[in-house]
């Protein structure tokens, strides 16, 4: 049996002293503001803050909403809604109307849930060669779609007010988002396959997409019980794997937002030494009249969003209790979160997995484009409209 190769460096080398530098650094930059004591505690209780009240939250959320995806799976509304969504996916993505099933199993899971669908030939045969490797941008764009929408609708009550409406302007800008990355990345991947257009071998048709759907045994009882369990299992899965993004991202972000207490530093959960809203002030005058952010604390759920939408959310009820955001931020949260969900750390792995790997580069620029445009739109759209 072949073991791939572990990539080796020298024990000794410049990586290791700029490591230390690096974090010696930051450090000292926390430490020296909130004492090293104060520092360590905030960073332990804000953790444990965020997996008791805001993971199991959230896993609560993908719980219910991965059941509910189960049922609509299960009986076939989302096969009707992929039959209804097709013939829209040639003039606003340029690309086959098998997508459509992309953008579903992604808004009902996760960005990677594409991949799945890029190994069977039965949906790649739809697809030209130049087309293939637009799939990650497609699947990331509405990646944990339905967790964000569900997560933020769920903040009306902390918010006294209802927030379906900026939800929907939320995944409308999303869309937006959406088809500018798609168009952006076929624009190069066109470009590099010199236009041949040339399809994919057909391998077999074990499935077809558009005539027929899988289902469970059993009668209808038994399969929707088994498709609640399955979607609702999903949804824990999906709690679990969040919780490190959630921990060591938000913690880190929080750190970074969040000035000292009423009383100073004193090392309790979500102080910080205010530095993102520093920068935030500084580049108030473009965050203003592009995504209207009232506070320049909501700069860091963008930020978060680019490694991990799950942490991301978990900025949510903190800026709430904050006053820092209004249900403005919350159609346009929900239109970069979608769109970005976490990219910076999944789309390395699923241009690696397509066998598109020189090609990542590409579909981070055009996707950063997406998500940037997806915020303004929902911006303009709920000026528009509320």
């Amino acid at each position: 049996m072949d073991i791939k190769k572990a990539r080796r460096k020298k024990a000794m080398g410049l990586e290791g002293v700029v490591c230390i530098l690096i974090l010696s650094t930051l450090i000292y930059l926390a430490s020296s503001r909130m004492g090293g004591i104060n520092m360590i505690n905030t960073i332990i209780k804000t953790a444990h803050d965020l997996l008791l009240n805001t993971v199991f939250f959230i896993m609560g959320v993908s719980v219910i909403a991965g059941a509910f995806a189960g049922i609509l799976s299960e009986f076939g509304v989302i096969a009707i809604l992929n039959k209804l969504l097709s013939p829209l996916m040639k003039p606003l993505y340029r690309l086959p109307g098998a997508a459509a099933l992309g953008i579903l199993t992604t808004y009902i899971s996760d960005n990677p849930a594409i991949l799945s669908l890029s190994a069977d030939k039965g949906f790649t045969k739809y697809f030209k060669k130049y087309q293939l490797p637009a799939l990650t941008n497609l699947g990331t764009s509405f990646g944990m779609g339905f967790i964000v929408s569900t997560f933020m609708i769920a903040q009306s009550g902390s918010m006294n007010e209802n927030l379906v409406f900026p939800v929907i302007l939320g995944n409308l800008g999303a869309f937006i988002g959406s088809i500018v990355s798609v168009n952006l990345m076929i624009n190069f991947t066109k470009k590099i396959f010199n236009e041949k257009k040339e399809p994919l071998e057909e391998g077999s048709m074990d499935t077809d997409f558009f005539e027929y759907r899988d289902i469970r045994d059993g009668n209808v009882l038994e399969r929707l019980l088994e498709a609640l369990l399955e979607g609702g299992k999903n949804g824990v899965q999906m709690g679990i794997e969040i919780i490190p993004g959630v921990l060591i991202i938000c913690t880190t972000v929080l750190l970074l937002t969040n000035g000292p207490g009423a009383q100073g530093y004193t090392g309790e959960a979500y102080q910080g030494i205010a530095l993102l809203p520093y920068i935030g002030e500084k580049l108030q005058f473009i965050l203003k009249p592009l995504f209207g952010f009232t506070s320049s604390k909501a700069l860091a759920f963008p930020i978060t969003s680019l490694g991990a939408v799950g942490a991301a959310l978990g900025l949510v009820p903190t800026f709430i209790n904050d006053g820092a955001i209004t249900s403005r931020e919350i159609a346009v949260f929900t239109a970069m979160g979608m769109t970005w969900s976490g990219y910076l750390s999944t789309h390395v792995a699923m241009m690696d997995s397509l066998g598109y790997r020189k090609l990542t580069g590409k579909a981070i620029f055009s996707h950063t484009i997406g998500g940037i445009v997806a915020g303004i739109v929902a911006n303009i759209l709920y000026t528009i409209f509320i």
